[in-house]
C-alpha cells in the first residue's frame, strides 16, 4: 500500500495535544503508520532518519509538502532531537507548532540552536 501522507499529516492533526507531551517520536511514527508505512520503533526522534530511509522516504529540499517528516538532531539539553510531520499548514508532533519554513523547530530553545536536520518524503 502506498504511504498517504495527507491522511497521516490527518491523524497527526486530530491526535495533537495541546502542548508537547515529550512523545514527539511515538505520536509521528503512529501518524506514519496510519498513512500506511510501518516503521520499526526507536526511543530517540533523531534516530528515524535512517529508519524512514530503510522504508522507502527520501530526503528532499524546498518547500515541504502534506506527510513530509523532519527529523532534527539532538543537542545539549535536547540530546533525543526531534521530529514532526507537516500537514500543509502546520508542523505536527505531538502538538501543534508553528507554520512557516522553520516551524518544524518545537520550541525557542531549538530556534535558537537550528541543531541539524533533514526533511523525508515517500510518494
Amino acid at each position: 500500500m502506498p504511504y498517504d501522507g495527507k491522511g497521516a499529516a490527518s491523524f497527526a492533526d486530530s491526535h495533537a495535544q495541546a502542548a508537547s507531551t515529550q512523545n514527539c517520536a511515538r505520536y509521528v511514527r503512529r501518524a506514519i503508520e496510519w498513512g500506511g508505512i510501518s516503521l520499526p520503533h526507536t526511543h530517540d526522534a533523531k534516530d528515524y532518519g535512517r529508519i524512514l530511509e530503510a522504508s522507502g522516504f527520501y530526503e528532499v529540499n524546498g518547500a515541504p509538502q502534506p506527510g513530509d517528516v523532519a527529523v532534527i538532531q539532538g543537542f545539549s539539553g535536547h540530546l533525543q532531537g526531534h521530529m514532526a510531520i507537516f500537514d500543509g499548514t502546520v508542523w505536527i508532533s505531538d502538538f501543534k507548532q508553528r507554520a512557516g519554513p522553520q516551524g518544524f523547530y518545537p520550541g525557542p530553545e531549538y530556534r535558537s540552536a537550528q541543531p541539524s536536520y533533514k526533511i523525508y518524503r515517500d510518494d
